[in-house]
C-alpha cells in the first residue's frame, strides 16, 4: 500500500509551509478564550481567505468556501502543529454556533450570525447549565412566557463562560412548561445588553473568573429568534453539544501540546542530563505521544464519516472524554519537567512560560467536568454507543403504618 502523498498534496504542503514562514512575524500572540484581538481577527481574516480556517463554510457567510478535503485537512493541521503557529478563532461561536446554524438555522441567521461570529466581530455563550440541571440538562427551569410576538424569559444559568464579555447568547428556555421536558425547550438567540440581565463572575482556581452565573428576569426576546421549531430545542442543543465535544477534545491541540513538551524535554537537564534521557519521563512521553497520534487518527476517521455521511458513531462519542483528559495529563508532564519550578503559581520572576502549563493543568481538570463530566461521557459511550443497557435505579422501598 503506498500512503505517500500525491504531487498535488505536496504541492499544498509546500504552500502552507511557505506561508507559515512569509507570515511569521504576523503570528498573534496566545489568544485567551474571551474576546479576540485585532491582531487576532487579521489573522483569522487571512486563515479564511487562504481555506486555513473555516473551509467549507460558504463564502456568502463569510467562510472560504471550499469542499472538504481530508488529506488538505491533515496537512494543515500538522503544519501549524509543526511551527506551532495559532490556527483560527475557535470558542463557543466559532466552533459550536456556526455549525450548528448551517445545519438547522434559518438563511436570515445565517446572514446575519455567521460572518459577525467568523470575523471575530461578535463574542456568544452559551445558556445551558443550570444549579439544579448541569448533567440532567433537560430539566432546565428557566421560563420564557408569550407576550404577543415576543417571549419573557425568567431564570438562572451557571457555569456560563465568556458571559461577562459575551455580545449575544445561545440560550435553552422551557417554552412549553407542560410538555415532557425533552419536548418542551426551545434554543434562543439574543444580546447580553438586553435589559433585565444581570452577569455574576466565578473565580474558579485557576485564580480567574472564567465562568460566570447569569440571571435573567423578566428579559424580553422577539420569537422569531428561535433556531428550529418552538418545542424543538434539545434537537437543536444536541447538534451544539456535538460540536462542543469535538472542540473540547481537538487532537490539533494536543499536538501542539506534545510538541512544546519535547522542546521542553530536549532543553530542560538535571545533573547535566536532559530530561530526554531520563527513561521514566521518556517513558511517560512516549505514551502521551501514541495517545495523542491515535486521537488524530480518530480525526481522520471522524472526517472521513462526514465525508461519506455517515453516523460518526462511537468514533465522535469518545472525543470529549479521551482529549480532556489526554490534555490534562499532557499538562502534567509538562509540570514534573520543570521540576520545582513546575509548582510556581502567580507572579513570581522564575516562573516559566508565564504559567501556562499550571494554569493549563487546572483548566484542564475543569474540562473533564464541564461540558459533560467523564463519568456521563462513559455512560453516553456505553448506552448509545456500546448498546448497553441502562444502569438499573435503586430500587424504592414502600413504607408504611404498624400493622
Amino acid at each position: 500500500m503506498d500512503l505517500a502523498y500525491s504531487q498535488s498534496y505536496q504541492q499544498f504542503r509546500d504552500e502552507v509551509q511557505e506561508f507559515l514562514a512569509e507570515s511569521r512575524e504576523r503570528w498573534p500572540s496566545r489568544q485567551s478564550l474571551g474576546r479576540p484581538s485585532s491582531e487576532m481577527c487579521t489573522w483569522q481574516a487571512m486563515l479564511i481567505e487562504r481555506g486555513y480556517t473555516a473551509r467549507t463554510v460558504p463564502k456568502e457567510y463569510g467562510g472560504h468556501g471550499g469542499e472538504l478535503d481530508i488529506l488538505k485537512s491533515r496537512i494543515i493541521a500538522e503544519e501549524f502543529t509543526r511551527a506551532g503557529a495559532p490556527g483560527g478563532l475557535a470558542g463557543q461561536g466559532v466552533s459550536m454556533l456556526v455549525p450548528t446554524l448551517l445545519e438547522l438555522g434559518s438563511e436570515e441567521q445565517k446572514m446575519q450570525w455567521i460572518p459577525k461570529t467568523l470575523s471575530g466581530e461578535v463574542l456568544w455563550c452559551q445558556g445551558y447549565s443550570e444549579p439544579g440541571a448541569g448533567s440532567d440538562l433537560a430539566s432546565l427551569q428557566t421560563r420564557a412566557t408569550e407576550d404577543g410576538d415576543d417571549f419573557i424569559i425568567n431564570g438562572q444559568k451557571i457555569w456560563t463562560s465568556t458571559a461577562h464579555e459575551a455580545d449575544m447568547i445561545f440560550c435553552l428556555v422551557r417554552t412549553e412548561p407542560d410538555a415532557p421536558k425533552h419536548k418542551g425547550i426551545s434554543y434562543l438567540l439574543f444580546p447580553m445588553a438586553t435589559s433585565g440581565i444581570e452577569v455574576r463572575p466565578l473565580k474558579t482556581m485557576t485564580g480567574h473568573a472564567e465562568f460566570n452565573e447569569v440571571f435573567f428576569t423578566d428579559v424580553r426576546v422577539p420569537q422569531k429568534d428561535i433556531v428550529g421549531e418552538r418545542g424543538q430545542g434539545w434537537m437543536v442543543a444536541n447538534s451544539t453539544l456535538k460540536h462542543e465535544r469535538g472542540m473540547l477534545g481537538d487532537p490539533n491541540q494536543a499536538g501542539t501540546r506534545l510538541n512544546a513538551i519535547i522542546k521542553m524535554m530536549r532543553e530542560e537537564t538535571v545533573d547535566g542530563t536532559t530530561l530526554m534521557e531520563n527513561p521514566v519521563m521518556r517513558d511517560r512521553l512516549l505514551k502521551l505521544q501514541a495517545r495523542v497520534l491515535a486521537m488524530q487518527f480518530n480525526g481522520m476517521r471522524l472526517l472521513t464519516g462526514k465525508l461519506k455521511k455517515e453516523n460518526p458513531g462511537i468514533a465522535g462519542l469518545i472525543v470529549k472524554l479521551q482529549g480532556c483528559e489526554l490534555n490534562h495529563q499532557l499538562a502534567a508532564l509538562a509540570i514534573d519537567v520543570m521540576g520545582e519550578l513546575g509548582i510556581l503559581y502567580g507572579d513570581t520572576p522564575r516562573l516559566r512560560n508565564r504559567g501556562i502549563w499550571q494554569r493549563s493543568y487546572m483548566f484542564d481538570l475543569g474540562l473533564i467536568i464541564g461540558g459533560g463530566t467523564a463519568q456521563i461521557q462513559k455512560n453516553i459511550i456505553a448506552e448509545w454507543g456500546l448498546q448497553m443497557p441502562r444502569e438499573p435505579k435503586p430500587a424504592t422501598v414502600a413504607t408504611g403504618g404498624a400493622s
